[in-house]
Parts: structure tokens; sequence; C-alpha cells
């Protein structure tokens, strides 16, 4: 994956929607669009045809071969799922631990363990090859394709043809076209089984083209490196290629839960934020049996539900799950499915179900108070980054509240009552 973080833009932080499933492949690979363009949005006169006529001149200059080209466009027409679900800009949202409960389920935990168990051979030498732990490889197969029992039926030709065509990511949808017609050129896939997600994502660890041609392994060596049939041994050995090409360091941990001293300057809390763990120490964080936390290399903190939940000290193979799906959820999803596909129990500070995530409606109600209130945002969107986090945490501070700059249900009815 050239760079998922580069790719998608509209990856989602703190919080992710939708329990199924089908659901957990990468939010990062989110589309989402304000608007819900007519189907044939931006095209010139002559609509698809023309459109496709014009991308095979491009793709033939590219080195794409007419044949192959005329065979994989055989019957592809706009997809009108694909362009309504890349429209979609969903108004709710699950907080942290709702997503979680589905993520990392008992069901999910239980057929992971019985996933690694069945395929103990193949995840480990992949993990002895790619210095990348099973159960971590194992967890993101759960994650993407709940074990590879949802790969996605939608034909990736078709998929993002409509993503080109429809004009909403078209430099996207045009990239990763050329990408899988490339593929095709290779012979690792036939048209008709080159099958996917709506986003154009494959196989059991749902690689989107690009990724596929820089990271895909043929790890059974049978000269194909094959992520779309029911053996999912090229899949999971490319992604703990993609995983260890990016930095993952065998034995780190993605992140361990903690405590924080009272009165801690929760300005300190912050993905970005990364010490040495003694600096940490120093400032009196301690893992939950009060010691030290162990060195396992510069950290930052997380709060993904505020000072109300629990806390965790990061490390970088957690920066590194994101490369795959810049999402904290996400990242931690798999963090902690490995981690409970090993036996290690769940977290110990209890999550604030009695809130609720705030809606987009909500979002943008809640910047607008705090810029009227002169704990500027910029302009409202709807959505909780650095600024509004950061005029949050400001008027907290006015308020005599722990300044832990997270946008609950709770804070917007405390602004709206003001």
């Amino acid at each position: 994956m050239t760079s998922l973080k580069a790719l998608f833009s509209l990856a989602l932080t703190a919080i992710i929607a939708t329990p199924a499933a089908a659901d957990f492949r990468p939010k990062a690979r989110d589309f989402s669009t304000p608007a819900n363009p007519p189907i044939v949005q931006a095209q010139a006169s002559g609509g698809f045809e023309a459109w496709k006529a014009d991308f095979r001149r491009r793709a033939i200059a590219a080195g794409i071969s007419p044949k192959v080209f005329d065979i994989a466009f055989q019957g592809v027409r706009p997809n009108e799922q694909v362009h309504r679900l890349a429209a979609k800009q969903p108004e709710f949202t699950k907080p942290i631990w709702e997503y979680l409960d589905s993520a990392v389920s008992s069901d999910r935990i239980n057929n992971g363990r019985q996933s690694y168990r069945n395929n103990r051979q193949l995840v480990e030498s992949i993990e002895k090859t790619y210095g990348v732990e099973a159960s971590v490889v194992v967890a993101v197969w759960g994650m993407e394709t709940n074990y590879g029992t949802y790969r996605g039926n939608i034909g990736t030709i078709e998929s993002l043809a409509t993503l080109a065509y429809t004009g909403s990511r078209k430099s996207f949808g045009e990239e990763q076209l050329m990408a899988a017609l490339k593929i095709l050129q290779n012979g690792d896939v036939h048209p008709s089984q080159m099958k996917g997600s709506w986003a154009g994502a494959m196989g059991h660890t749902q690689f989107i083209p690009t990724s596929y041609l820089s990271y895909a392994q043929d790890f059974n060596r049978d000269g194909r490196r094959d992520v779309w049939s029911t053996d999912p041994t090229d899949a999971l050995a490319s992604t703990a290629a993609y995983l260890k090409r990016f930095g993952w360091r065998h034995g780190q941990p993605w992140g361990v839960e903690v405590r924080l001293p009272q009165g801690f300057n929760y300005a300190n809390v912050d993905q970005d934020l990364k010490r040495p763990v003694s600096r940490w120490t120093e400032l009196g964080v301690r893992g939950l049996d009060g010691r030290p936390v162990p060195n396992h290399g510069e950290a930052a903190l997380l709060a993904p539900a505020g000072a109300r939940g629990p806390i965790f000290m990061i490390f970088n193979n957690f920066n590194v799950i994101k490369r795959y799906n810049n999402a904290t959820s996400y990242a931690m999803g798999v963090g902690h499915l490995a981690a409970r596909i090993n036996g290690a129990p769940d977290f110990s500070a209890g999550w604030p179900r009695g809130d609720r995530a705030l809606s987009r409606t909500e979002k943008l109600e809640l910047q607008r108070h705090l810029n009227a209130r002169g704990f500027s945002v910029g302009s409202p969107d709807g959505k909780i980054g650095p600024l509004t986090i950061g005029a949050i945490r400001n008027y907290q501070r006015s308020q005599g509240l722990t300044a832990d700059g997270y946008a609950s249900a709770t804070l917007l009815q405390r602004i709206r009552s003001q």
C-alpha cells in the first residue's frame, strides 16, 4: 500500500461505526463525500462509453494490452451500489467501546484462536520469515474479512471503474484501476475471480491494487500471488510483508494499559507526542501493576474515551498498524484482538458507557458553540481534529474540568446550557 495514510485523507480517527463482520474492512478506505452526485457527474458527452474509450487509450499507452483491457471491461457498467456507498456520509458513529465490543467480540476471539490453530504451521512460518507475530497477522485477517468468510463479491474492475467515472474519487479510482489491469496482465488472477469490496480492496486481507503490486507475496511458490482464493497463504504473507516494510518490531506491543497520576496534564495525551518511556515514568505514568512500563522504545499516550476511559501507552507498532488503516479504533482493534487470541485479558479500566458518540450534526453544533465562546476551532466541519480538541481543552480548563479534549454528549449538553 503506497501509504494508506496518504491515499485516504478521509480516514476515521477515534471511532468507527457499524459492527457487521463485512464492515471491518479498512475504514480508512471510506470515500465519504458531502454530496450525492448523479452517477454521470462531470462527464463529457457520451457518458461512460466515452470515458472508457479515453481510459482505454491511456491504459494502452501505459503498457496494458488491448486484449487485456477488453476482456477486463467485458460487461462492466457503472455500479449503483458502489456509487451510493462512495457518496455516503454517515450521520452517526459508534463510540470506541461499541466498536471494540464487535471487533473484539468473544466470537471473533474464539474464531481467531481456531483460525490460528487451523493454520498454525502457516502463520508461524510467516512469523519466522517476516518477523511479524502470527497472532497479529491472524488479527488483521479477522478484522478485514472475518477470517476470510467475507472477502467481497463486487468485481474489482467494475468497482474501480465506477469510482473513476463518477468523479467523487476520480484520481484514486483511475490509479487503482490501472494497477488492477496490470495485475490481470501479469496473470495472477482471471477477471472473473478478481473481486472484493466496493472500494476495490481485494482478498483475505483487503489489499488495494497498488498495494498488491508493491507488497503481495507468492508464499506458497506456485507462481501466482493469489490473495483471492479460499487458500489464505499468499494474503497472510502479504500482510506480514507489508507490516514489516513499514517498520514492524517483533516483540514490541502495540500498547499497554497504564494509569496516570492525579492531576496529570492531559495536554501530554497526544498520539503525536512521543517520548522515551523513562520520561513518562518521571511524570508518574505507571503500568497496571504500579511499576514503570518496560522500555519498548519511544511511546505516546492515548485516551480514546477521554479521562473516564482506559489510558494506553502506545508504541511504534501501533503506528505501523495505522499504515494499514489510518484509524485509531482499527489499530486498537487489531492490537487488542491479537492479544486476546494469545490469551491476554480484556482492558482493566471500564468505558464511560453512559455516554455516547456525537453525531456529525452535534459535532458541528459543538464547534459552533466553542467558536461563539472564543475557543476557536476554525471553520466548523463536523470532524474532531487537533484544533477542536485544543479548543475543548481550553473550554474545559475555563470550567475547572479535566482538560482531556474529549468531545462527549455530556460536554455538549453542558455548553448548550450556558
